[in-house]
């Protein structure tokens, strides 16, 4: 039985608290699949109030009544359908509200954030689902180096933020990761553990909500590099858990790439920028396990573009 390439824009959901790095990643998928071809939007966008009036009440953006959640639903479904929205823009940096943007529908929607799985009905928005777990000890670093070089607080600042978001981080973020269909976990090798960029290792678990790519010429192509193995996840169901190990020569790394764009011919844009993020000095980098990751991701939103995966 052929295929029946959708018409609809593809969507997929980018969930994990501050700075897990979901922009990173988001922006990744972007030039794999080619920028002409991607629009983005930050649920983040659909803050209720800015952050003084946050102060004010004693609540953080974290928790979903400070949040227009519904409005953000309505815009996905809108995006969804190849209508365009007029969106508000919050401006991190300053805390604030920014106006307004009119963003149109393209063949991908990439809808990142804090919420993007917050109510049943924005589950139901996305065609694949990813959150991103890394080690909380990872994500603290990450979120210092950012906040302070891109956002220019103290790193006293950044820790008290860190404390105060703890109890709703615990309470309405992590919840969302029993939605997603693949949970992304960057975390330190045992040998290494004050690694924080290029040489992270990377594991997938990768629930059967979403078909898996048969992926035995990777693993032969990297052997020591990959592990892939059938476990049960945190709620005792089970779960193929992929672990891409952060040492990968870069001959062999780009091997086992060029086995993944074979998955999604349709894909082949900008190759030479998968897997770049900003270091802690804030320089432009390479992970090879972060390009991987990208390219596992994208494959999952081509089939569903070209009808092979049920949605």
């Amino acid at each position: 039985m052929p295929f029946k390439r959708i018409t609809r824009p593809v969507v997929l959901g980018i969930v994990g608290d501050s700075a897990s790095g979901k922009s990173t990643i988001a922006e990744g998928i972007r030039d794999i699949l080619g920028p002409e071809k991607v629009v983005s939007i930050c649920t983040d966008d659909y803050h209720k109030f800015d952050r003084q009036q946050r102060a004010s009440q004693k609540i953080t953006a974290l928790n979903p009544v400070a949040n227009h959640l519904d409005i953000a639903e309505q815009h996905i479904r809108l995006l969804r359908n190849g209508e365009s929205i007029l969106k508000p823009v919050y401006d991190h940096a300053k805390g604030v509200f920014g106006g307004w943007e009119r963003v149109e529908p393209k063949e991908y929607l990439i809808v990142e954030g804090l919420l993007g799985y917050g109510t049943r009905a924005l589950c139901d928005c996305y065609d694949v689902k990813v959150y991103l777990e890394p080690k909380e000890g990872l994500r603290t670093t990450w979120k210092i180096q950012r906040d302070t070089q891109v956002r220019g607080y103290s790193k006293e600042r950044v820790r008290q933020i860190l404390d105060r978001r703890l109890k709703d981080g615990e309470k309405f973020i992590q919840p969302q990761r029993k939605f997603a269909d693949m949970v992304v976990s960057f975390y330190p090798p045992s040998d290494n553990g004050g690694e924080t960029g290029a040489h992270l290792n990377v594991r997938h678990t990768l629930r059967p909500t979403l078909p898996r790519p048969d992926l035995s010429p990777v693993l032969d192509a990297a052997k020591d590099g990959f592990r892939l193995e059938l476990t049960r996840d945190v709620d005792g169901k089970p779960v193929d858990v992929l672990d891409i190990h952060g040492d990968l020569s870069d001959d062999r790394a780009k091997a086992v790439e060029n086995l993944l764009w074979n998955l999604i011919p349709e894909a082949q844009h900008l190759r030479e920028n998968v897997g770049q993020f900003r270091d802690a000095r804030n320089h432009a980098a390479l992970s090879h396990p972060l390009a991987l990751s990208e390219l596992l991701i994208t494959y999952h939103m081509v089939k569903v573009a070209l009808g092979h995966h049920e949605i």
